[in-house]
C-alpha cells in the first residue's frame, strides 16, 4: 500500500515479522498442498503413476517383460525354497503373493519383488536351529531293537510355522521402520560391509546347495559354527551319480548362456531366460525316471492350487525377533540398492521411506499366505528391465504365469531333480564369489574399508549370518569412531604458479607461503578429537617457533624450556611474556 504521492519518497505497509505468524503461514501452506489427492498419492504411488500409463509405447515391453520374469521367477522360487528348508511348493507362493501388495506401493517401476537368496538361507539357517532332526525322531517298540524313525511331516509342519511367522515378523520390522521415517539405518551398511556380508552369504549358500546336488546325508547344525563341510566330505562316498552329473551339466549350461547373455547383451535384445532349462531336465528325469533307477533326489509332491491363509504363531515373536530384525534390513538394503541402480538408470527416483513400507506390508501379507521373505534378486530384476519392462505392470503379469504353474504347471514338475534347482542357485552366485577380487582394489584405496570388508566376511562365514552382520557393524561403527578422534591432518603448501594447495609431505616442489601456516584436520573438531587437534597444532606451530628460534638466540632457551614443560604438563612462569605474545599457544595451553 502506497502512503505517499511522492514517487521518489513512499511507503509499504506490510505485519510486522514474528516466528508465530511465520509457522501459522507455513501450517496453512501445508494443508494447501496436502490434500488428498496428494495424500493418497504418497501412501499409494500407483495412483500417481497409472493415469499416465502410456499403452502404445509400453504395454508391449511390460508384456514381453512379465513373461520373460514369470518363467524365471517360477523356477528361482522352486530353487530358493531349497535355502529356506521348506516344500519347493512354498516357493511358488512367495513368488506370487508379495507381487501384488508391492503393485500398489511400490515407487520402483523395474523392481522383480520375490524370493531372495541371502535372506532365504537367514531364514532357513533359523528354521534348522529351531527344528533339528533329533526333535522329531519317534521311537518304534514294535521290535526288539526300539528303532527310531524321522517324523517328516512333523518337522516340516513346523518349519513352515517358523518360516512364515518369522517373515510376517520381519514385515512388521519393515513397516515400522518406513512409519518411523528412518530409511536412513540402511546408510550404515557399508559397500564394503555389504561386500563382505554377500560375499559369504555366497559361501553357506555354495555349501548348502552342494549337500543337494551330491544328494549326500548330513546332519542338521544348530549354534555358530553351523558349516556342513565336515559332513559333507565325511559322506562323500555316498554321492548320487545321477544326481551330480544331472547338477554339473545344469551348472555348466547355466553359467554358460548367462556368460553369452553378459558379453553380448548389446547385440541380444531379450537375455536367454536359462532358467527353462529345468523343463527339459524335468522331461528327461521323467523319460529316464531316475527316482527309481538310480534312486535320485526328486520334488515329489507339488499341491496343486492355494492353501487357506494362517495367522502367524506370536508366541515364537520373542524367540525370533532378533534374526528377523537383521533379515528385514539386510532384505530391505539390498531391495533398495537393486532398485536405486535402475532408477538412476531411468531417470526418476525412488523413496526409501515407502519402500521400507512397501517390503513390509509384502511380508506381512505374503507371511499369511505361507510365504518366505520376499525382497529381490539382481538376476530377476535385470530380466525383468532388460526384457522391456517399463511399470511393475509387468509384475502383474510376472504374478499371472506364477499363478499358472501353481494351479496348473506345478503338477508337471514333480519328477524334477532337485540337483537341477540347486545348480541354477548355485550358478547365480558367480556375481557375488568375483567381489573376492575387489580385496586387492579397496587395499589401494582405502585399508580401513578393507579391513571392514574381511571382518565382516570372516564373521560372517565362522559366525553365522546374523552374528557376521552384527560385528561387521560393530567394528565399521569403531573405525569410524576412530577416524573422526584421530583424523588425518596435513600442512599445506602451495604448488607454484597456481592456486592449489598440497599436503607438504606427499607432493615435492611445494612452497609454503612466508609467515603462514596453513593446518587441514579432516574431521569436526568435537570433544573426542579435540586433544589430538590441540597436539598437532601445537606440535606445528612449535616447529615454526623452533626456526624463529634459531633466527632470535634470545628465545632458544625459553623456547627449550617451554617445550620440555608443555610435554609434561607444567609451563614455566618465564614464558608467560613469550606465551602472550603468542596468542595460539596461549589459548591452547
Amino acid at each position: 500500500m502506497v502512503l505517499g504521492e511522492d514517487r521518489d519518497n513512499y511507503f509499504v505497509s506490510r505485519s510486522i515479522y514474528s516466528e508465530q505468524s511465520f509457522a501459522e503461514e507455513n501450517e496453512r501452506n501445508e494443508k494447501v498442498s496436502q490434500n488428498l489427492p496428494t495424500f493418497l498419492s504418497s501412501i499409494f504411488p500407483i495412483l500417481d503413476w497409472l493415469p499416465r500409463y502410456r499403452v502404445k509405447e509400453w504395454l508391449l515391453g511390460d508384456v514381453i517383460s512379465g513373461i520373460s520374469t514369470g518363467l524365471v521367477a517360477t523356477l528361482q522360487g522352486l530353487a530358493f525354497a531349497l535355502l529356506t528348508e521348506v516344500p519347493v511348493a512354498y516357493g511358488l507362493y512367495s513368488a506370487f503373493f508379495p507381487i501384488l501388495p508391492y503393485f500398489l506401493l511400490g515407487t520402483s517401476k523395474h523392481l522383480a519383488v520375490g524370493p531372495f537368496p541371502i535372506t532365504s538361507l537367514m531364514i532357513g539357517s533359523l528354521v534348522i536351529s529351531m527344528t533339528p532332526d533329533d526333535k522329531f525322531l519317534i521311537s518304534s517298540n514294535m521290535t526288539e531293537s526300539n528303532a527310531t524313525h524321522l517324523d517328516i511331516a512333523a518337522r516340516e509342519a513346523e518349519r513352515i510355522t517358523i518360516a512364515t511367522t518369522v517373515t510376517v515378523l520381519v514385515g512388521i520390522f519393515q513397516l515400522g521402520l518406513g512409519i518411523l521415517q528412518v530409511g536412513f539405518i540402511v546408510r550404515y551398511l557399508s559397500v564394503p560391509l555389504v561386500g563382505g556380508f554377500t560375499t559369504a552369504a555366497a559361501f553357506h549358500v555354495f555349501v548348502s546347495q552342494l549337500k543337494i546336488v551330491l544328494n549326500v546325508p548330513t546332519s542338521s547344525h544348530s549354534g555358530v559354527f553351523s558349516i556342513t563341510v565336515i559332513d559333507i566330505f565325511t559322506n562323500i562316498r555316498k554321492t548320487n551319480i545321477a544326481d551330480l552329473i544331472a547338477g554339473l551339466l545344469t551348472f555348466v549350461v547355466c553359467i554358460t548362456v548367462k556368460e553369452i547373455n553378459t558379453r553380448f547383451k548389446d547385440k541380444i535384445k531379450v537375455p536367454i531366460p536359462i532358467e527353462v532349462i529345468t523343463i527339459v531336465a524335468t522331461g528327461i528325469s521323467y523319460g529316464v525316471n531316475f527316482e527309481k533307477k538310480y534312486n535320485a533326489g526328486i520334488i515329489k509332491q507339488i499341491p496343486t492350487g492355494f492353501l487357506a491363509p494362517v495367522a502367524p504363531n506370536v508366541s515364537l515373536f520373542a524367540q525370533t525377533a532378533g534374526s528377523a530384525f537383521s533379515i528385514a534390513i539386510v532384505g530391505y538394503a539390498v531391495a533398495v540398492s537393486v532398485a536405486k541402480v535402475f532408477a538412476t538408470k531411468h531417470g526418476y527416483s525412488i523413496d526409501g521411506n515407502q519402500e521400507f513400507v512397501a517390503l513390509g506390508v509384502c511380508n506381512i501379507f505374503g507371511g499369511c499366505f505361507l510365504c518366505f521373505v520376499a525382497g529381490t534378486a539382481l538376476s530377476r530384476t535385470a530380466v525383468q528391465e532388460s526384457t522391456g519392462g517399463k511399470t511393475q505392470i509387468a509384475g502383474i503379469l510376472t504374478a499371472v504365469i506364477v499363478m499358472i504353474a501353481i494351479l496348473i504347471v506345478g503338477k508337471l514338475l514333480e519328477s524334477l531333480q532337485k540337483s537341477v534347482l540347486a545348480a541354477i542357485v548355485i550358478a547365480n552366485l558367480k556375481g557375488m564369489f568375483w567381489q573376492l577380487f575387489d580385496i586387492p582394489v579397496l587395499w589401494r584405496q582405502n585399508k580401513i574399508d578393507c579391513l571392514i570388508w574381511l571382518v565382516t566376511w570372516v564373521a560372517s562365514v565362522f559366525l553365522g549370518l546374523d552374528i557376521g552382520l552384527l560385528v561387521g557393524v560393530i567394528f565399521e561403527l569403531l573405525t569410524v569412531v576412530l577416524r573422526t578422534q584421530f583424523p588425518v591432518y596435513a600442512v599445506l603448501g602451495n604448488v607454484p604458479n597456481t592456486n592449489i594447495y598440497r599436503n607438504i609431505k606427499t607432493y615435492k616442489n611445494i612452497v609454503e607461503p612466508a609467515g603462514v601456516k596453513i593446518f587441514r584436520f579432516s574431521s569436526p573438531v568435537y570433544f573426542g578429537s579435540v586433544d589430538y587437534f590441540r597436539n598437532k597444532l601445537i606440535a606445528i606451530v612449535s616447529n615454526s617457533l623452533l626456526l624463529f628460534a634459531n633466527s632470535f638466540p634470545i628465545f632458544r632457551s625459553r623456547l627449550k624450556n617451554f617445550l620440555f614443560e608443555r610435554t609434561y604438563g607444567h609451563p614455566p612462569p618465564p614464558l608467560e611474556v613469550m606465551l602472550r605474545h603468542c596468542p595460539v599457544l596461549w589459548d591452547l595451553a
